[in-house]
């Protein structure tokens, strides 16, 4: 079986992709997603889809994203802790860490002083004010 064949759950593919399983679900129902039922009926995303609709394979083919917020830069440290890992980058001035499963530091070989894209998309935004020295 092709990676990109290989099936994972729908929660799982909600996580790589950054939106909640609610949004997934209304993907499927509007045809934005391809997917799978297994033998419980439950939704498995082929990770040809993922790929697809996160962006790596255009990132990795030169193709340009819509994602506005894609800062290249280097892999500062990698915590593993059971099924999520915490990823800190140095992108430039800016220092991004992101909370990402330990399947895709895996597949993505993850390790300090690997270059690295991250796409960063945000919702909402809180800000709180700064003590003041």
């Amino acid at each position: 079986m092709a990676e990109g064949d290989r099936l994972v759950r729908a929660s799982e593919a909600a996580a790589a992709l950054g939106i909640s399983l609610d949004t997934l679900r209304r993907w499927d129902r509007n045809g934005r997603i391809e997917v799978v039922r297994n033998r419980s009926n439950q939704r498995m995303v082929p990770v040809r889809e993922i790929t697809r609709l996160s962006g790596r394979e255009a990132a990795t083919t030169g193709i340009s994203t819509s994602a506005r917020n894609m800062l290249e830069g280097v892999v500062r440290s990698v915590e593993v802790t059971g099924v999520v890992a915490q990823v800190e980058m140095d992108c430039g001035p800016y220092r991004i860490a992101a909370v990402i499963t330990r399947d895709a530091v895996e597949e993505l070989a993850l390790a300090p002083g690997v270059r690295a894209v991250a796409t960063v998309k945000a919702t909402s935004v809180m800000v709180s004010r700064a003590e003041q020295p």
